[in-house]
């Protein structure tokens, strides 16, 4: 098993998961979505990605969970009743691949194209409904808001359904419905309470996985040893760190993933690829203009040089 961790694959697997680490860490987004088709990139099984990557997710989103933890931004309340729908539809999901027709690798990259597809639609809307919020002249209240705790059931049932059969959902469905529902949580709150809840989540998707496909030691391995310290990294990052950029180059990926899933040739992902990078700021341009702002805002993400005093 040891000569196993020592390969190329291995240590290909342990640097693409800490890069996704950090990426999840900062913005509670992007892991099973980003995760599971690099994993079938790489070319593992499609039902080994989503149970080994469910298994790291449970490791790698505690840790976030912690660090948020420790900072008092999650909603305990929010958490708890996401946590109460997700956990058990979580669990079933993950027994859908067996009603599967014909090849369940081909049925799961199928659904999993799909899943990518609506993912980067919901990041999209997401980044569209914060800049309503920002330009809207609303200050979000310090108190948290009222839960709606039926409706926030719902929420975790479909996200974890979604979750036990794709690995997707912790943190894009999920995410953009608690958005939806209550627009003036803080987003450090907000990707605090994900990471909490996605933790049973996850756990509870993770043991259906390894029910029913067990897990690969030589894939695993190197997801938590990559994934955890990255998750850690990202969650200490993430109120200083700058996420607009960040999320754009997440719809891009998720976009050419989902496509590359449902059989798209490289051709037409090379043009959508270039289309969307060229395009795509021109577009959001247009929107912020339409709400007031300068069609591009600066480089929040860059290093800056502290003025010079004058003599």
């Amino acid at each position: 098993m040891f000569a196993d961790l020592l390969t190329q694959d291995a240590l290909s697997v342990l640097v693409v998961s800490f890069g996704i680490g950090i990426v999840v860490g900062l913005t509670g987004m992007g892991g099973g979505a980003l995760m599971t088709p690099a994993l079938i990139f790489l070319g593992v099984p499609p039902t080994t990605a989503v149970a080994n990557d469910l298994v790291a997710a449970s490791v790698n989103k505690s840790v976030g969970a912690a660090v948020h933890w420790r900072h008092g931004s999650p909603n305990i309340r929010l958490a708890t009743y996401l946590i109460i729908g997700s956990v058990p539809f979580a669990f079933l999901g993950t027994f859908v691949h067996k009603l599967a027709p014909g090849d369940t690798d081909h049925f799961l990259k199928m659904i999993l194209g799909g899943a990518l597809l609506f993912a980067a639609a919901s990041y999209m809307f997401r980044m569209y409904l914060q800049l309503r919020l920002v330009t809207g002249g609303n200050e979000a209240p310090q108190d948290d808001p009222d839960l709606k705790p039926l409706l926030t059931i719902v929420i975790g049932a479909l996200g974890g359904l979604l979750v036990g059969i794709t690995s997707v959902g912790s943190g894009s469905v999920i995410m953009i419905a608690l958005l939806l529902v209550y627009p003036t949580l803080s987003a450090v709150k907000l990707v605090g309470t994900d990471l909490l809840q996605a933790v049973p989540l996850v756990l509870a998707a993770a043991i259906g996985q390894v029910i029913n496909h067990g897990v690969d030691w030589a894939v695993l391995i190197p997801l938590i040893l990559g994934g955890t310290p990255g998750t850690f990294l990202g969650s200490r990052m993430a109120r200083w760190v700058s996420q607009s950029v960040i999320r754009r180059g997440i719809v891009i990926m998720l976009t050419l993933s989902g496509a590359k899933m449902l059989g798209a040739d490289a051709t037409f992902l090379l043009l959508l690829g270039g289309a969307m990078l060229l395009l795509g700021p021109l577009l959001w341009g247009f929107i912020r203009q339409s709400r007031g702002l300068e069609p591009f805002d600066n480089n929040a993400a860059a290093w800056r040089l502290p003025e010079r005093s004058q003599k």
